[in-house]
């Protein structure tokens, strides 16, 4: 199964509570922090969520 690298590029602060909680779920706090998470449909409706915070690359 393929995973994916998650960076936030954007900052929360200033968010909607929900997507701050998202990005918290993912493992990202601050600008620059990365994550390695599974590609699975959780996670895909995490980054669906928030992904105008993040930058999204596969990883085989």
């Amino acid at each position: 199964m393929a995973n994916l690298n998650i960076k936030l590029v954007k900052s929360v602060s200033g968010r909607i509570a929900k997507h701050k909680a998202t990005a918290e779920a993912l493992g990202l706090r601050r600008i620059g922090d990365t994550t390695v998470q599974p590609d699975n449909e959780a996670t895909r409706g995490k980054i669906a969520h928030i992904g105008y915070l993040l930058q999204v690359t596969e990883e085989k």
